[in-house]
């Protein structure tokens, strides 16, 4: 642990008072010595300042004004950011405890990694976990045909942030993918299959807000991947495959913005290139099918089981 004792973590935050105080508390509450906090904000206009100065001694460096957006937000908190070990954590997501601890213990036991992530728990607004977005030993190919990891679990050292030139500021929702493809293009990657990170899903989230901006970038970053040498011939081999991963991702968004009929239409889009990519997605096509036929009630059965099969 010698070599990078220091870990930065960055928030980057926009009216979300409701969450905040849990963010950070979930930061400045993990049992690592050396992490240094640093928040951005988006020029607030409800109780967020309130919260940040509530722990200002706790924050390494905060900042409230305008910005483009959660990619120049991040970007910027990186530049006020001295760690070996980064990471960002959305403002309403949290870290769970020792989880600080783990990732410095994984980096330092593997010197090759350039990039470590775990599982992550989903939880709803009142912070009961309904899901569990377990990941595997993802290759670069495997994050090309958009098997998507959680980005509250995800750590990268310094080095390779700096390679990366960060996040591109034209990407709003798929931002995050597109880095973890720059990265894993010269760096090896490493899952730990433990879970490191609450995400809150609730009614105001981007996935919920805007399903269909999800689809679109996904086509974008296929289109940018055929335009970066160290993907291309992997593009070129894998073609079919990962255009059904950009379908089966654009499905997924869809459902959850309640688009069922425009969602099985993109599965089916994914199946017809490769059926094996949208096979473990059985339960989200079912549940499409249950929306559109109006069976709305027993979706919500369907929901709360899951979230039983969790909270018990």
């Amino acid at each position: 642990m010698a070599e990078y004792p220091r870990v930065s973590i960055v928030t980057p935050s926009y009216n979300q008072g409701a969450y905040l105080e849990q963010t950070i508390l979930s930061v400045v509450q993990q049992d690592y010595s050396d992490i240094e906090y640093v928040i951005v904000d988006g020029a607030s206009n409800d109780n967020s300042l309130e919260i940040i100065r509530k722990y200002n001694d706790r924050i390494h460096w905060w900042v409230s004004e305008p910005d483009r957006g959660q990619a120049e937000a991040i970007n910027k908190g990186m530049a006020h950011a001295g760690g070996g070990i980064l990471g960002w954590i959305n403002s309403d997501d949290t870290y769970l405890p020792g989880t600080i601890q783990e990732v410095v213990s994984v980096f330092d036991q593997y010197p090759e990694i350039g990039l470590v992530f775990a599982d992550v728990f989903s939880i709803d607004e009142k912070s009961e976990i309904f899901n569990r977005m377990r990941y595997g030993l993802y290759t670069l190919e495997d994050l090309m045909c958009f098997r998507m990891i959680g980005q509250t679990s995800v750590f990268f050292r310094r080095t390779v942030w700096e390679k990366s030139g960060g996040l591109d500021l034209s990407y709003h929702y798929l931002l995050d993918h597109q880095l973890w493809l720059k990265m894993a293009a010269y760096t090896q990657v490493k899952y730990i299959p433990h879970v490191w990170s609450l995400a809150r899903y609730h009614e105001k989230a981007k996935n919920k807000a805007y399903p269909l901006a999800f689809g679109e970038e996904a086509f974008r970053l296929v289109n940018w991947m055929q335009a970066q040498p160290e993907l291309v011939k992997i593009f070129t081999r894998r073609k079919a495959k990962i255009m059904a991963g950009a379908h089966r991702l654009n499905g997924y968004y869809l459902s959850e913005g309640g688009m069922y009929c425009s969602s099985l239409q993109s599965y089916w889009k994914a199946f017809w290139l490769d059926p094996g990519i949208v096979l473990h997605d059985w339960r989200r096509i079912f549940y499409n099918f249950l929306g559109l036929v109006g069976l709305r009630k027993i979706q919500d059965v369907y929901k709360q089981n899951r979230k039983r099969k969790y909270v018990e």
